[in-house]
């Protein structure tokens, strides 16, 4: 059942982020990746053990969605990058943009001043399983404030790992590096194919 890193390499030489930012966040992400498996491991030896009603037992269960979700954010952070960055606004998801939140600028706006939030964390855009509606969200830990029943269909790492060796304190630069970059395709295949 174990996990394995992908490879984003393609994305070395992508408009507005270093080699060096980039390598270091692809490291970090397979660090994700090993303490998953590495944590997946030793609760499946705990169980087979007799060994999960400790508060050992507990804190690693915790810790795994702390790890695993770290790794599943950065896949879908890394797997929407890469594309030219250009919007088709005939597109399902642009019209989904236009019908939740009055405009693609809407909520173009709406998500640029979540990810400019102080603190670091998570910009997401969601869509909710229920109704079908999109909508943006802060998430500041990998393992909490994901709101429940809801898709995850475009994640901005706002940590300082994503931007600060190439951007400093200017995120909104790095913001814009990273609409740049944005594979809408990519991002518009997580919709969901069905209505509520």
């Amino acid at each position: 059942m174990a996990y394995t890193a992908k490879d984003y390499s393609r994305l070395i030489g992508m408009a507005g982020f270093s080699e060096a930012l980039l390598k270091n966040h692809f490291t970090l992400y397979e660090g994700y990746v090993t303490n998953t498996n590495k944590l997946l491991e030793t609760l499946t030896r705990m169980v087979q053990e007799d060994k999960a009603t400790g508060p050992e037992f507990g804190e690693l269960k915790r810790r795994l969605s702390w790890e695993f979700n770290g790794m599943r954010l950065h896949e879908y952070y890394f797997d929407a990058l890469g594309g030219d960055g250009v919007v088709d606004s005939n597109s399902r998801l642009a019209q989904q943009k236009i019908a939740d939140f009055g405009s693609i600028d809407g909520w173009l706006k709406d998500f640029k001043a979540v990810g400019a939030m102080r603190g670091i964390g998570w910009a997401v855009l969601y869509q909710d399983n229920n109704n079908g509606k999109l909508f943006n969200c802060w998430i500041n830990e990998h393992d909490s404030g994901h709101p429940a029943g809801c898709r995850p269909i475009l994640i901005m790492d706002v940590f300082e790992h994503a931007f600060m060796l190439d951007y400093g304190l200017k995120r909104a630069d790095y913001i814009e590096a990273y609409f740049k970059n944005i594979d809408w395709q990519a991002v518009q295949s997580r919709l969901s194919q069905t209505k509520p």
